[in-house]
């Protein structure tokens, strides 16, 4: 799903810097939205339809802060790319996102 949309032609030349896919997919149940980073890590976020009501300006916000998280983990210089992230700080930004904070 991911890949088809960063396929879709864009609208106009402004969309070519836009990180954010909006919603990707959804079923009754979940909501999957999707973000790709400029490097093309491609982060994706399903939450529970029935509980959520989160507007697109919220999700934006859960993906540039979940991009920097990312970014801090990968700018450590003992990080190895590719290695599981384990990294208490990165874990306690992503429980806060997603706890609303």
């Amino acid at each position: 799903i991911v890949e088809e949309k960063l396929s879709a032609p864009s609208k106009a030349a402004g969309d070519l810097r836009e990180l954010y896919l909006g919603l990707l997919y959804s079923t009754e149940e979940l909501k999957v939205f999707g973000y790709v980073t400029n490097t093309k890590i491609k982060f994706i976020i399903v939450v529970d339809s029935a509980n959520s009501m989160l507007r697109d300006n919220e999700v934006r916000t859960m993906f540039r802060k979940l991009h920097a998280a990312y970014t801090d983990v990968v700018c450590n210089p003992f990080y190895i790319p590719g290695d599981k992230i384990e990294s208490k700080k990165f874990d306690a930004v992503v429980k806060a996102i997603f706890q609303g904070n």
